[in-house]
């Protein structure tokens, strides 16, 4: 596993200028990178499992997808959750693909708020499975870069709600992704929201738009930029709503010369 992305990395699809994104130009992709390591949905299966036991004496034995006792995350949730990623169309337009892992509802929405606001964080390293497995997808479909170093950038988030859910769990997320995908992928928690930010709860796409303006920066101290060819940039997310915080940190990071190649979240709302 340790090499996972690396060796994926020297095996590049034919260059296509096909535009859609349909069942049958996802087969095509899938196709022309069908050389990418073998057992990577068992691999990533293994790996989430074998994470979660070692939590099973402090963490209440509670499906977070719907409930049910005995199990942290029963076999009916864990199926609801794999899917291929879909492209979405959010209302601020964004100068990159953005995809998601699904849509924001049912098993989904219930493990990301038992992980955001309950503290369920035996959840990271499922969600870090599913991003993994989303990264690798989309590069077989060549909706992503051909380079040697993936990084993953986390989006921010306002220090207060971090304080208050004893951490960031979209960099948590990418952290366990990272790890299973081996060392040519990278975490670059490089974003901050400022404080005076309203929380986005319940605004509009337009008052989202103004919350956020000039209030995500790059994080003081930082000096290792991701910039250069053989690096692709992800700016990842939990949900996607509106877009207006994935535009604003992509200008953001374009003002310090680094490039994002593609926006990934959790859920599409």
């Amino acid at each position: 596993m340790a090499e996972l992305w690396s060796t994926a990395g020297r095996m590049r699809c034919g260059d296509s200028d096909e535009g859609g994104v349909g069942h049958a130009g996802r087969m095509q992709r899938t196709q022309r990178r069908s050389a990418t390591p073998g057992g990577i949905s068992s691999v990533f299966a293994a790996i989430a499992q074998t994470a979660m036991a070692t939590i099973d004496l402090v963490v209440p034995l509670r499906c977070a997808g719907c409930a049910v006792g005995g199990t942290r995350w029963c076999d009916r949730c864990a199926r609801a959750l794999l899917d291929d990623p879909v492209r979405l169309a959010p209302r601020v337009e964004l100068p990159v693909g953005a995809w998601a892992m699904g849509p924001y509802g049912g098993p989904r929405r219930s493990a990301l708020l038992e992980l955001k606001e309950h503290g369920r964080t035996d959840l990271t390293p499922m969600f870090g499975t599913l991003l993994a497995r989303g990264l690798v997808a989309l590069w077989r479909w060549c909706e992503l870069p051909d380079t040697t170093t993936l990084v993953l950038v986390p989006a921010p988030t306002r220090s207060v709600a971090a304080r208050r859910r004893g951490g960031d769990p979209v960099t948590a997320i990418a952290r366990s992704a990272a790890a299973q995908l081996g060392s040519s992928v990278r975490v670059a928690a490089l974003l901050r929201t400022s404080m005076w930010a309203r929380d986005s709860a319940g605004l509009s796409a337009h008052d989202r738009v103004l919350n956020l303006a000039g209030a995500v920066s790059v994080r003081r101290g930082v000096s290792d930029l991701p910039v250069g060819p053989d690096c692709a940039v992800v700016l990842i997310d939990d949900v996607l709503t509106t877009g207006a915080t994935a535009a604003e940190s992509i200008a953001t990071l374009r003002s310090v010369g680094v490039r994002v190649d593609a926006v990934v979240v959790l859920a599409g709302a």
